[in-house]
């Protein structure tokens, strides 16, 4: 496996522009087993790229305030209990209205 060059792609767009092209081309029935596995080595190159763009993202005050409170609404909702369903609702979690028939009834 030859290494496969990713430097030319600096950002997420140009990294998921170029796997956009790499799927079609390996969906394509006439590209050979050999050109497939060379653009499945070049995905993979560009996913790593991918990764470390992530883990060297330098966030500026403004966006780590804003992902910290984002985080925190997160943290927040995940302590909430969902409410339970009203057995004469409709599917849509509406009531039925009265003396109107659930779907199953009908």
């Amino acid at each position: 496996m030859a290494k496969v060059d990713v430097s030319g792609y600096q950002t997420f767009g140009d990294i998921a522009e170029r796997l956009d092209v790499i799927v079609s081309e390996v969906r394509d029935k006439d590209v050979s087993l050999e050109r497939s596995l060379d653009l499945f080595d070049e995905a993979i190159a560009l996913g790593s790229k991918a990764v470390s763009l992530v883990d060297t993202t330098d966030f500026s005050p403004e966006e780590e305030a804003r992902l910290g409170e984002s985080q925190g609404q997160a943290a927040a909702g995940e302590g909430q209990v969902a409410p339970e369903k009203d057995a004469d609702a409709s599917p849509d979690g509406d009531p039925a209205p009265e003396g109107a028939a659930a779907p199953d009834e009908a």
